[in-house]
């Protein structure tokens, strides 16, 4: 019997970068794939070729026994293939409706004949979808749910989804899963770009592993677990342990009250937020993405303008300060070491054109005394990142734009813990990393806490933040809905506060 799709010795390269390596792969009918790798593998490139996104050097793709050409979307479409990607194409003034007949027979179609498609389709997999709601009205769920009917009208029945629980809660994610095994049931061959152990087990059937381009196998998933996957992945024994210690004498290091921040058009991204940020714990921040995570830590680190609030940092064995109303270089002056990690790591994290060596300066370079700047111990702690991190790099000083994202990231979280801050904040710290790094950054967390820092953590992953920290604040459209504690909460309750503005703060909310 054919395969749904196969691939036979794909390879695919930019430059001089192999980023496929004769890929051998196939997925069947009525069967849920979840495709592993590190950052950088392979995956999602090998992917974009069967959606037509991308076009490969060398090798086949077959369709039901079947060779084809894939050259754009619309050859995949034809061929039954369609990928929900992590970022979704939609228009937020139209309907689920008017964005599933975009582009279709060239924008001549019958609305309501979509309208009733639509429906028919929610029906069949109980995605619960009106047709005729708009976009901008609708939960992440539904809008990853409208991306998911787009393809199904469509007619394919082979459907690629990236990274899909990325930014859904725990019940979110229950929900997606049991439309997938429905659909799994109804013999769609369904591809799943993860790097949820957790989830790949639940979900799965079979799983297929990439590392550095190449496919390293393909297991079913009740005949291996994480710890299997995890050393397919990386190459080698790794440890997934996260050694949490309870907090030692902590101590109010940051004291948040009342911060409320707008955006320049006076859309509100923060209202009313309070809380303590404790030296000698590591406070995880939770919530679905654009919930305010983001300006949270930039109002805080001094790059974005609060309207009202107090933030008030008190240094050991010093008299407490108020940092809203200074800039950032004035809250450095001042004493204040705040380790910023943003999300954007080229944006206000590093400088692109530079080399580790001189990003590290860029912590260190208003000590020195007119033109002369001290390049080694900036050069000694770049050495150190190199090391401790595994930074793929020619050199030190090879511009950091050049790399991979995850070795940017790494480069950047290096910096931000060296420069040996009161108060670490670190807006996710691990994106973009693979398994075996993540968790050495979970553990340099860990060892900052053991110093006495307030680290400030946000997380997008909740099995993550459950272990790793202490107390877990809970934002929800720009508001505090609850303060839990780590140890005795559930995945469950955090996900339900994500969603639920102004829910009971619960233990451990001082």
């Amino acid at each position: 019997m054919a395969h749904a799709v196969e691939l036979k010795n794909i390879t695919k390269r930019f430059g001089h970068v192999v980023a496929n390596d004769k890929v051998d792969l196939y997925v069947d009918n009525g069967v849920i794939m979840s495709l592993l790798g590190e950052n950088g593998s392979g995956k999602t490139t090998l992917m974009n070729m069967l959606a037509g996104i991308y076009y490969p050097d060398e090798g086949q793709i077959f369709v039901n026994g079947k060779e084809v050409s894939i050259r754009s979307p619309k050859d995949a479409y034809e061929n039954g293939i369609g990928m929900i990607h992590q970022h979704f194409k939609l228009i937020d003034v139209f309907t689920a409706a008017q964005n599933v007949a975009l582009g279709i027979e060239d924008g001549k179609y019958d609305l309501k004949k979509v309208a009733a498609g639509v429906k028919e389709i929610s029906d069949k997999y109980g995605f619960g979808i009106d047709p005729n709601k708009k976009i901008y009205e609708m939960s992440v769920s539904e809008k990853q749910t409208v991306e998911i009917i787009k393809v199904l009208y469509r007619g394919a029945n082979i459907l690629i989804l990236d990274e899909p629980t990325a930014v859904l809660t725990p019940q979110e994610t229950s929900k997606l899963f049991t439309i997938l095994k429905a659909m799994r049931e109804d013999g769609k061959a369904i591809i799943l770009i993860t790097h949820k152990l957790n989830e790949v087990m639940e979900v799965s059937d079979v799983v297929a592993v990439l590392r550095k381009g190449q496919h390293i196998r393909t297991v079913r998933t009740a005949e291996t677990d994480p710890q299997q996957l995890t050393e397919m992945m990386v190459g080698r024994a790794v440890t997934l342990n996260i050694d949490r210690m309870d907090p030692v004498n902590p101590k109010p290091r940051l004291t948040v009250a009342g911060l409320t921040c707008t955006d320049s058009e006076g859309v509100s991204k923060l209202e009313d937020v309070g809380f303590i940020a404790y030296g000698g714990e590591i406070l995880g921040i939770a919530g679905i993405a654009g919930s305010g995570q983001k300006e949270l830590l930039e109002a805080i680190a001094g790059l974005r303008h609060i309207s009202s609030g107090s933030i008030i940092y008190t240094p050991e064995g010093k008299n407490p300060q108020e940092l809203v109303g200074k800039t950032p270089m004035e809250i450095k002056d001042a004493g204040v070491a705040l380790a910023f990690v943003p999300e954007d790591r080229l944006g206000m994290g590093l400088v692109g054109g530079m080399g580790m060596t001189e990003n590290m300066m860029l912590r260190t370079w208003n000590k020195g005394r007119g033109i002369f700047v001290n390049r080694k111990e900036p050069e000694k702690v770049a050495e150190q990142v190199y090391e401790f991190l595994e930074v793929v790099t020619p050199s030190i000083d090879y511009p950091v734009r050049k790399l991979s994202g995850g070795n940017v990231q790494k480069v950047l979280v290096g910096r931000e813990i060296a420069s040996s801050p009161s108060v670490l904040m670190s807006a996710y710290a691990v994106r973009g990393l693979d398994i075996n790094t993540s968790y050495i950054i979970y553990n340099l967390m860990e060892g900052q806490k053991a110093k006495g820092v307030a680290v400030i953590f946000v997380g997008e992953d909740l099995d993550v933040l459950l272990q790793l920290a202490d107390r877990i604040l809970v934002l929800c459209d720009g508001k505090v809905s609850g303060i839990v504690d780590a140890r005795t909460t559930t995945k469950e309750e955090v996900g339900l506060l994500m969603t639920q503005v102004g829910g009971a703060a619960g233990k451990g909310a001082k």
